[in-house]
């Protein structure tokens, strides 16, 4: 027999993620940024490290969004086979949280209905983007990250052929944050996504953002791929919020996936240094 959760569970759950990643970083993340303060020797990037933190401070004290940019509502769910969500389902429970949690806590809605004609806002910054996970057991567990338009816009994937090899995914890593420049208000957080077809090499790199910053990748290979590309990156002088210095990525986080004998994707997904998210589980 299944587990059933009422609808409004998930809604007041996910209401309150809303309003709970707009305000407040994670702990990693803030002290990825604190360190990153103690690091940087360039005296007007390390200005900027300290006005991360300020603000991180502000937006809590005064329950303000860290950013104006309150982002797209991107969801990772992990929802138990022996649950259910009753009444209209999961889906429509997290949108009518996003609904209800943008308003509540007075978030701007940045969604347009239709992307290239009438681009008109749907006011309530849904429909949410939510990648659902089925595993094992009678709970669900959802993580919110609010994605920025200024970041995502400089997203970048790449269909390169297997003899390109590890020098070619270094290189275009490292250039797609070098040609971002300023856009993505760095220091950023890089996931990158390898592997997979299409759309989940895209996938992983997007939830590439979410391990503990600055966490290697388990694989002893590829925690010496996020090494050395995280050196270079750095080593390319963009600096916080494009202006020069020592810290252009906080952490470089690469996921990878089984892909086709002639394949080997390459996504690049660029977090800004306030990489929000916020996780619930029911």
């Amino acid at each position: 027999m299944k587990r059933v959760i009422p609808f409004q569970q998930v809604v007041e759950a996910v209401s309150a993620l809303c309003g709970k990643a707009a305000v407040k970083l994670p702990a990693d993340v803030l002290e990825a940024l604190q360190r990153g303060a103690e690091q940087e020797k360039q005296p007007l990037a390390k200005s900027f490290f300290d006005q991360y933190l300020e603000n991180a401070e502000i937006a809590i004290s005064e329950n303000m969004p860290l950013c104006q940019d309150t982002g797209f509502a991107v969801f990772f769910v992990e929802y138990g086979e022996n649950v259910q969500v009753d009444g209209e389902g999961l889906a429509a429970a997290i949108n009518a949280g996003v609904r209800e949690g943008y308003a509540k806590y007075y978030l701007r809605k940045s969604i347009v209905a239709e992307p290239l004609f009438d681009r008109i806002n749907t006011k309530d910054n849904t429909p949410a983007v939510i990648h659902f996970t089925p595993v094992p057991g009678d709970s669900v567990k959802i993580v919110l990250a609010p994605k920025g338009g200024g970041s995502e816009n400089m997203s970048a994937l790449k269909m390169m052929k297997p003899s390109d090899g590890r020098e070619a995914v270094v290189n275009f890593v490292v250039d797609s944050v070098k040609n971002a420049g300023g856009n993505p208000c760095p220091p950023v957080i890089v996931g990158v996504g390898i592997g997979g077809t299409f759309e989940k090499c895209a996938q992983i790199a997007k939830k590439a953002l979410l391990r503990k910053v600055g966490e290697a990748n388990p694989d002893p290979r590829y925690a010496a791929l996020e090494a050395e590309i995280l050196e270079k990156i750095n080593k390319t002088g963009v600096g916080a919020q494009g202006l020069g210095g020592d810290i252009t990525a906080l952490a470089v986080h690469v996921e990878y996936f089984p892909c086709h004998i002639a394949s080997l994707p390459v996504a690049v997904n660029l977090n800004c240094h306030a990489a929000r998210h916020a996780e619930v589980v029911l």
